[in-house]
């Protein structure tokens, strides 16, 4: 086997002088492969804080961020656009850290004291409501490729999987510094103060597909792994390092050994299973668990004696009343959905020829992409409980010395507030990815992040009390011609809200937001046409329960073959693999469904009965009202001379074609029509 390895292998030009060591270690190719260039590229360089520029408008300089921005536009004497207006500057804020807009109450306080510490204030109550993890907690489960079901033919639910995702919004809402947040997603369970918590964390390895009848269980074994090893390479490393599962990566410096070392890794990890059926495991320290396993031999050891009993003919009343104790003094641990390692000793390993698990190649060990390390780091001896190279793998990722660990996720939280990142690929640092479009800047904000204990509250404050954050979308025609894709950051980017946050944001305008957060998932709306397809139409989907139906979009059950049209089309990330960022598609479905959908009608029923509650019958109060709360300002003369004209002309229609109807009916049914039209203005999906 080593012979042929060895032959394929000759095809790379590999140093004479390596060809004696080659022979004993036929995996020592591979590494030999990388050379000083390689380690050479930006991203692979140590994190070093570079030297604030200087500028000559110092007053614009809020913060060190706008130095960076100012001193690149100043360059070729360019000037950022003026200050955003205080109301869309609000209403942005707003939806970018909870995914609502302000209420009316908020609306009013600020607009008393617009000023940019009052701005700094409104930031601070954001970050501390509950509703930040929910907003923000859906951007990290496109990263994670998470979804509720398996996927493939039968695409069954994953029991009590949503507990990852009230983990990631717990997680996100009590500022879990991002280090300790990346081993407990990738060794949870191996961790020493390990909890039910940080057990369920490490659901994170198992949100991928699966197939549960595959046709090929062997191959089927190092897909699995091999989702693993993508899933963590992209989400917290920024490399595509599955692509060298088969043969070496053809763009980058990643070889088959490295992909084999990732696979090392997890390689002791099982699937907890019945057969096809997904079992979840209990969730604890280590002694709550060993209670429960206690616990669980007593009520064996009751059963049997029971049984003894009740055959023998003797009552077994009190055995019962043993059982009922043992469960009340030891109940149930929290279940969840997690892998786990049966022995501290690992299976070996083989790197497999073309990929194929029919086809083994030599032994390998344990270890991280050769191109980021000039020696391997040492793993972790096994303890009773594990192999600890995942813990190994973590504690290297999460260490502020790798040089792409805080680069990935502050360039993604970057990207989730301006649309894109500062390196464009967030998944991609490598040579194929986006060159960074302010390379100071990206590392003067991994080095302060670190500095800052890894915390994406504070990075969340630093970001948005910037005068960068702060301007307006105004366009510069002679700017746009040389940037036509603001890569320089002259202005604030135009872009549109993701699907959650304008099914939430209607939820909240039409009064019918249910706050209730956590727990099992719910199940939105869904038309009859989209069941028809099902050959089980009465089981896919639950009948629809409007006041659960109404809980924020992160809690709506995310089932991999099949999508909530509305989310589909509004363009829902492909929840198989992870997504970098979401794709802003404009199609004539998305106006078909904000229009005639049965959701945005019932809403704009809901809306239309709040303005008359809360503005009688009077048109024009309605009108402003119902822009205040949908779109954060007052409508323009124009605006609302229309709006008037469209509902009186809808009031004259209703009269002719259906004169039954009275005065304060035809009124009301002309106001939802209003509101329907306010729901599907672009301001409201397009803010400021």
């Amino acid at each position: 086997m080593h012979r042929v390895l060895i032959g394929v292998l000759a095809m790379a030009a590999i140093p004479s002088a390596l060809l004696a060591q080659v022979k004993d270690d036929p995996l020592a190719a591979y590494d030999a492969k990388i050379k000083p260039h390689d380690r050479r590229h930006w991203s692979f360089q140590p994190v070093v804080k570079p030297v604030l520029p200087k500028v000559k408008n110092a007053a614009w300089v809020r913060n060190p961020i706008d130095a960076f921005v100012l001193a690149n536009l100043e360059a070729d004497g360019w000037k950022p656009a003026e200050p955003a207006p205080s109301a869309a500057l609000l209403r942005r804020i707003h939806l970018d850290l909870a995914g609502l807009p302000p209420t009316l109450a908020e609306q009013e306080a600020f607009l008393k004291n617009p000023a940019p510490a009052a701005v700094d204030k409104i930031v601070d109550d954001l970050l501390a409501r509950p509703t930040h993890g929910e907003r923000w907690a859906r951007h990290w489960l496109d990263v994670v490729r998470y979804a509720e079901t398996a996927g493939y033919e039968r695409d069954a639910a994953k029991p009590f999987v949503w507990r990852y995702r009230d983990y990631v919004i717990r997680a996100l809402n009590d500022d879990k510094p991002f280090d300790r947040f990346i081993l407990e997603q990738l060794a949870g369970d191996e961790l020493e103060d390990a909890n039910a918590d940080t057990m369920i964390a490490a659901g994170f390895l198992r949100l991928g597909p699966w197939d549960d009848e595959p046709a090929d269980p062997k191959e089927d074994r190092f897909d699995q792994l091999d989702d693993v090893v993508q899933t963590t390479s992209l989400a917290f490393l920024g490399l595509t390092l599955g692509c060298a599962r088969c043969h070496d990566h053809k763009f980058e410096a990643l070889t088959m050994h490295d992909y084999y070392r990732m696979v090392a890794v997890f390689d002791a990890l099982h699937r907890p299973q019945n057969g096809r059926t997904e079992l979840a495991l209990p969730a604890g320290t280590r002694a709550e668990l060993a209670k429960e396993k206690w616990r669980d031999r007593q009520l064996g050891l009751l059963g049997r004696t029971q049984y003894a009993l009740q055959t023998g003919g003797n009552p077994a009343a009190f055995l019962e009343a043993a059982r009922v104790s043992l469960v009340q003094q030891f109940p149930d641990l929290p279940r969840g959905y997690f892998l786990h390692e049966s022995s501290p000793k690992a299976s070996d390993t083989h790197l497999l020829l073309r990929g194929k698990a029919a086809r083994p190649g030599p032994k390998v060990d344990p270890g991280v992409p050769a191109v980021l390390v000039k020696d391997q780091p040492p793993f972790l001896a096994p303890d009773q409980k594990s192999t600890r190279r995942r813990l190994t793998l973590a504690k290297w990722i999460a260490d502020p010395k790798n040089p792409l660990t805080a680069r990935v996720i502050v360039n993604r939280v970057w990207h989730y507030h301006f649309g894109e990142g500062i390196v464009r690929t967030p998944n991609d640092f490598g040579v194929m990815g986006a060159q960074p479009t302010h390379p100071e800047l990206l590392d003067w904000l991994a080095h302060w992040f670190v500095d800052n204990g890894w915390s994406l509250k504070k990075l969340h404050r630093l970001i948005l009390a910037s005068n960068t954050y702060r301007m307006s979308k105004t366009w510069n025609k002679e700017y746009a011609q040389v940037d036509p894709d603001n890569q320089r950051l002259w202005r604030f980017p135009y872009r549109r809200l993701e699907v959650e946050a304008i099914r939430d944001s209607v939820l909240a305008v039409s009064g019918k937001l249910n706050s209730k957060m956590y727990g099992p998932w719910m199940y939105p709306e869904v038309p009859k046409e989209a069941l028809a397809g099902s050959s089980d139409p009465d089981k896919i989907w639950k009948a629809f329960d409007e006041e659960e139906a109404s809980r924020r979009t992160i809690y709506a059950h995310i089932k991999r073959s099949f999508v909530v049209p509305l989310l589909e089309t509004l363009d829902l990330c492909d929840t198989t693999r992870s997504a970098e960022k979401r794709l802003t598609t404009t199609v004539a479905p998305q106006a078909l469904t904000l229009f005639n959908g049965e959701f945005v009608e019932r809403q704009a029923k809901h809306f239309a009965s709040r303005l008359v509650r809360e503005a009688a019958d009077d048109a024009s109060k309605q009108i402003g009202l119902a822009y205040r709360i949908a779109l954060c300002r007052q409508p323009s003369a124009k605006e609302e001379k229309v709006l008037s004209a469209f509902l009186l002309r809808e009031r004259e229609q209703l009269e002719r074609e259906q004169p039954k109807l009275d005065t304060a009916t035809r009124a009301r049914l002309a106001l939802e029509q209003a509101c329907r039209v306010i729901f599907n203005l672009n301001e409201f999906v397009y803010p400021d």
